[in-house]
């Protein structure tokens, strides 16, 4: 069945989905009670919200619901107007490691190369050349880019530049990473690739990814919850948690039936918000 909370419309129940947990000790990040206004603008409003750990949790709803918002909150960018962030139980007060962000604009070092840019967060924290390098090394044959190394980004696609981002990300070792739209500016068939090894990603890292989508037919793919959230104001209007997915093949969970019905739940929970 389905969990809702903040109810405005209840979608239909059924297909296998699971409730999720409400026990604090398996959520990597909590969310209570956060607005976040803009002058007079009121962005989010007193929206709570639960990430379980080693899961991906993707933020889905109308364009300028707060997705964006609530993420970088999140992310230690933006402060928000009331409420706290918990990660792990500590309270958020600003970016930290625990924390890496993946930019929808790729936000790479023009001037560095490939190895460069994905060591740079490690550059930063001091870890030693060789170290970081391996590190780096690693992660760049991860995500599907061993040979390009000493590449630029201006030489790169930007399913690569993408890619390096990634990397990027995933090599300082944070328990969180924050996903915002990465696959938005590539074309159709690179975005799926990046859909299924992101399943490949959850599955292997360990990590709590947040992923913010438009798009209902991503979000249902890669996503152990959904979190839908209402026009701006922003609250969580319904959680989804599509619980016979991930132990089936990444190549046929589009054809699935409960794919398929999830898909066309979301959309009748939107389509009046969006006519």
């Amino acid at each position: 069945m389905l969990q809702t909370d903040n109810p405005v419309q209840d979608l239909p129940a059924g297909h296998g989905h699971s409730v999720a947990s409400s026990n604090s000790s398996a959520n990597a990040v909590s969310v209570r009670n956060v607005s976040k206004n803009y002058g007079t603008v009121e962005a989010l409003k007193d929206l709570s919200l639960e990430f379980p750990k080693g899961q991906l949790t993707s933020l889905l709803g109308p364009s300028g619901c707060g997705k964006t918002t609530l993420l970088k909150i999140i992310a230690g960018l933006l402060e928000p107007t009331s409420g706290e962030i918990e990660v792990d139980g500590r309270s958020v007060d600003g970016p930290g490691p625990d924390r890496a962000f993946v930019f929808q604009d790729f936000a790479l070092l023009p001037w560095a190369s490939v190895l460069r840019n994905v060591s740079f967060g490690l550059e930063l924290r001091g870890v030693a050349k060789s170290e970081r390098e391996d590190i780096a090394a690693k992660y760049i044959a991860d995500v599907g880019l061993a040979g390009f190394e000493k590449s630029y980004p201006h030489e790169l696609s930007g399913g690569m530049r993408q890619r390096v981002g990634l990397a990027r990300a995933l090599s300082v070792d944070s328990d969180v990473l924050l996903m915002d739209e990465p696959f938005s500016a590539v074309d159709e068939q690179t975005r799926r690739k990046f859909q299924e090894d992101l399943l490949s990603l959850v599955a292997n890292e360990n990590k709590t990814f947040i992923f913010v989508t438009h798009s209902i037919e991503e979000a249902v793919y890669v996503s152990d919850q959904i979190a839908i959230l209402l026009p701006r104001p922003s609250r969580v209007s319904d959680i989804i948690r599509p619980s016979g997915l991930r132990e089936k093949d990444s190549r046929s969970i589009r054809r699935d039936p409960e794919y398929l019905d999830i898909v066309d739940e979301i959309w009748e929970s939107l389509r009046s918000y969006v006519e």
